[in-house]
């Protein structure tokens, strides 16, 4: 069992999302972040699937009541055990009474703890993913207590388990875009604004969307409600940009002019206010 002694910023427990329900208006959700996510629980042996602890800008404080192993993956915000630094993406030995705490943000804005076995918490519709109305809480509070696997079998871990990390996952600022339903409604100004400057992420930025400061000027038709994903960028009627992210909705009346690829909604996850990026289109013909 891991007790929470103090939350951070946002907290929650996520897998990789609750799949095959959005006909029924459940969002996904799941990992910000996959890529780094799955790099935690593969570095641990984990199932890739296992649910993991995302946390955002600030961390919590942790304590474990039982053995286990832990990996930190995605942004480094300077994780220390007992007082220590450690590093990230490197396994972790946890002995039980072991303290987890985290401190100054490096780079990044989200990281990742898996622990050996993944977390235990709430299942709903096959998912342990946290979500407002579908979950219990949907996000980690103080004095939560979490099952985890008690006393692990750790024989198999190596002592240093370690990954080599490209950093360059968090300094681009290149998003990579496909064309969405109505971006042949788009006039070439439009494109060229698009296309040709840096963007910033405005201060409404969370696990359901990101929104741009710059705004787009817009005269496109509204259109009936439509199917949208995480990954859809949406142009509004006072031409704000929308970046639907993992607990965005499953249907929308804007727009759809881009659908971001995997990587780049992973890059776009560790983005935080006032950061540019810059869309890039990759075409299919």
């Amino acid at each position: 069992m891991l007790e929470v002694l103090k939350v951070g910023f946002y907290d929650s427990i996520q897998d990789l999302g609750r799949v095959g329900y959005q006909q029924y208006g459940v969002p996904t959700s799941g990992v910000m972040d996959v890529f780094s996510a799955l790099k935690a629980n593969n570095l641990l042996g984990n199932d890739f699937n296992d649910a993991v602890m995302e946390i955002t800008m600030t961390g919590p404080i942790l304590k474990f009541h039982c053995n286990t192993a832990i990996c930190i993956t995605g942004a480094d915000i300077s994780p220390s055990l007992n007082g220590t630094p450690v590093k990230i993406n490197v396994v972790q030995k946890i002995v039980k009474g072991d303290t987890l705490a985290f401190g100054k943000l490096k780079y990044g804005l989200r990281s990742y703890l898996s622990v050996l076995g993944g977390f235990k918490t709430e299942s709903v519709m096959h998912s342990r993913s946290m979500y407002q109305r579908i979950t219990k809480q949907f996000k980690i509070h103080k004095n939560d207590k979490l099952d985890i696997v008690a006393e692990p079998s750790l024989e198999f871990i190596q002592k240093h388990a370690s990954i080599k990390w490209d950093d360059t996952f968090f300094k681009t600022k290149i998003i990579n875009v496909f064309e969405g339903p109505e971006f042949d409604q788009l006039f070439d100004t439009q494109i060229e604004q698009l296309f040709s400057s840096d963007l910033t992420v405005s201060k409404n930025n969370n696990r359901m969307a990101y929104q741009l400061e710059e705004k787009v000027e817009n005269k496109l038709e509204p259109i009936l409600t439509s199917l949208v994903m995480p990954g859809t960028v949406q142009l509004t009627p006072d031409g704000n940009l929308i970046i639907l992210m993992r607990d965005c909705q499953t249907t929308g009346g804007y727009p759809r002019i881009f659908q971001l690829e995997e990587k780049s909604i992973n890059i776009l996850a560790q983005k935080y206010l006032g950061q540019k990026i810059k869309f890039q289109l990759i075409t299919l013909k």
